[in-house]
C-alpha cells in the first residue's frame, strides 16, 4: 500500500491543493457534476437500449419532464439554501453535492433547453457533452485554484484592467473563431486563449462567416480541418464522444442507408 500511496499520492495531493486553501467545496460540487452526468447519460443509453429500463417521467396528458428539470430545481434549492443560510459542515459540502448533481442532470440536456427541441439523440445533441466538457475544466482550473485573468498577484489599476482587456479581447477572439474551450481556458491562462485566437476558425463560426469568402483558401482548409471524417483528430473525437454519449441516431440512420 506504501507504494501504491507513492505513485499515486492522491490524498497527499487533496491536502495540498484543494483542503489547505479551502476549495473543498469547489471539488465536492465538481465530483458531484461529473458522478451524476454518467449516471445520467448511462441511464439515458440503457433507456435507448432496452425496453424494461425506466425512462424519464411522462404524464398520462404527454407532458414529458425531462431530468434537466429536476436538475433546474435542484440548482435552485441549494443555491437559495447556500445564499440565505450559515450552513456548517457537513451541510455545506451536502449542499455543494446537491448543486453539483443538478448541474450534471441540467448540463446533460444542455442542447434540449438551447435549441427548444429534443436532439438528445441528434449530431446536435453533442453540443451537450461539449457544455459539460468546458464547464469540467473550468471547474478543474477553479478546484486547483487557478484564478481567471492571472490576478494572483499585487498590481497597480492599470496592470488589472490591461490584463482584464486582454484577457477578455483573446477570449472574445477565440469565441467567435469557434474556439469555445480554448477562449474559456484562456480566461484563466492566457497563452490557451492566444492560441484559440490565432489559429483557423471553424467553419459555422461568426469569424468564418464573416473573414472567409466563399471557395476561398482559408475556408476549404477550415472545412477539410473540422468537417473531414478521416481525419485522424476527428476520428479521435466521435469515438470518444460515441463511447462516453453514445452514437447520434441521425448517423445510424445515414449509414443504414448507405449501407
Amino acid at each position: 500500500m506504501s507504494v501504491l500511496a507513492s505513485l499515486f499520492p492522491i490524498g497527499h495531493i487533496y491536502d495540498l491543493v484543494v483542503a489547505d486553501d479551502h476549495r473543498q467545496h469547489a471539488f465536492v460540487c465538481l465530483t458531484a457534476l461529473l458522478i451524476s452526468f454518467f449516471l445520467i447519460r448511462t441511464s439515458a443509453r440503457m433507456t435507448r437500449a432496452f425496453t424494461w429500463w425506466p425512462g424519464g417521467v411522462e404524464t398520462g396528458d404527454g407532458v414529458h419532464l425531462h431530468h434537466f428539470v429536476w436538475g433546474i430545481f435542484l440548482m435552485l434549492g441549494s443555491g437559495f439554501a447556500g445564499i440565505g443560510l450559515h450552513l456548517h459542515e457537513p451541510w455545506g459540502g451536502i449542499d455543494a453535492a446537491i448543486f453539483g448533481v443538478g448541474a450534471g442532470l441540467t448540463l446533460d440536456e444542455f442542447a434540449l433547453w438551447t435549441r427548444l427541441e429534443d436532439v438528445y439523440w441528434s449530431e446536435q445533441g453533442r453540443s451537450s457533452l461539449e457544455a459539460v466538457t468546458i464547464v469540467s475544466v473550468v471547474g478543474s482550473l477553479v478546484v486547483i485554484g487557478v484564478q481567471p485573468f492571472d490576478l494572483d498577484a499585487p498590481a497597480s489599476a492599470i496592470t488589472v484592467s490591461s490584463a482584464i482587456g486582454i484577457s477578455l479581447l483573446v477570449a472574445v477572439t477565440a469565441f467567435l473563431k469557434g474556439r469555445i474551450l480554448l477562449g474559456t481556458v484562456g480566461l484563466f491562462i492566457l497563452p490557451v486563449g492566444l492560441l484559440g485566437a490565432i489559429r483557423i476558425a471553424h467553419p459555422s463560426s461568426p469569424w468564418a462567416r464573416r473573414r472567409y469568402p466563399a471557395g476561398s483558401r482559408r475556408l476549404v482548409t477550415a472545412e477539410r480541418r473540422f468537417d473531414d471524417p478521416t481525419r485522424r483528430g476527428a476520428r479521435l473525437r466521435r469515438r470518444l464522444a460515441d463511447l462516453v454519449g453514445g452514437r447520434p441516431s441521425d448517423l445510424d440512420a445515414s449509414q443504414s442507408g448507405r449501407s
